[in-house]
């Protein structure tokens, strides 16, 4: 091997090393967020901004896409999962095997997704750069504006992939009674709810009846919050209605995490 060659190798063998130290040296302080069922306590968002950005460690060595590999803590797993129970979207990567989640919104919930991406680039998860609002033409010809952002490629997002993605298909995870924490919970929310009949509507059109009967089974088990599987009016197409009676309980769990201009969401 020649001397270039040997370099290259030292310097990934430094990286992958910083890495793992920056993971061990993290440890008593990720412990502390979980408790003895493993999910994210209603008041643990409080120490979620003292975080050590892991990520940034990607993007301070350069590190292909190849061997970004994590660790990931309980924040980015809770965006990930609500964020692609809603309208994420997780794409594997042909150049390096990785897989990389893309971010949209319009309109009046621009505000939200300027807010993930500060979550994600304080992490060392996406370009630090402020998105550009892009415009479209709606209907009546109506101009939209619109946002997108993408992570970077890890190949330890290709979990996330699939999970949620059989033969190309976005599917509801069957382990997600595992991941959905109050915080997923809001960020599925504030992706994809709309305050309707003094309860919640969960916009689930893409997934399936059993996939919307799964959720359904989720939120009561992990929550105690009662919901609904309900038409939309088109053939196959379902969306989940969280009752009236659930709203109370719901707000005191997703509150704390929910951006001010998304309170109305869960409002009385």
């Amino acid at each position: 091997m020649s001397l270039w060659g040997i370099l290259k190798c030292l310097k990934c063998l430094f990286n992958i090393l910083s890495l793992l130290f920056s993971y061990l040296n993290d440890l008593p302080l990720l412990g502390d967020l979980f408790k003895s069922t493993g999910t994210l306590d209603v008041n643990d968002h409080m120490i979620m901004p003292l975080l050590i950005n892991k990520g940034s460690i990607s993007r301070k060595y350069k590190l292909r896409g190849d061997i970004r590999i994590g660790p990931h803590d309980i924040t980015i797993y809770s965006i990930m999962f609500g964020s692609l129970l809603g309208d994420a979207h997780g794409e594997k990567r042909k150049g390096n095997g990785g897989t990389r989640i893309s971010f949209y919104q319009e309109g009046s919930h621009l505000s939200y997704i300027l807010w993930l991406h500060s979550l994600l680039s304080i992490r060392g998860y996406c370009n630090e750069n402020l998105p550009k609002i892009q415009t479209r033409l709606g209907l009546k010809g109506v101009v939209r504006k619109t946002l997108r952002i993408h992570t970077w490629t890890y190949t330890s997002f290709n979990f996330f992939h699939d999970l949620f993605y059989l033969d190309g298909i976005k599917r509801v995870p069957k382990s997600i009674g595992n991941y959905l924490t109050p915080l997923a919970l809001a960020i599925w929310i504030m992706d994809d709810g709309s305050k309707v009949k003094g309860g919640l509507k969960l916009s689930t059109n893409s997934f399936t009846y059993s996939d919307c009967l799964l959720l359904v089974t989720v939120l009561d088990g992990n929550f105690s919050l009662k919901a609904t599987v309900q038409s939309t009016g088109v053939p196959n197409q379902y969306h989940l209605y969280v009752w009236k009676e659930s709203m109370p309980l719901l707000r005191e769990i997703v509150s704390p995490y929910i951006i001010p201009e998304m309170k109305y969401k869960i409002i009385e």
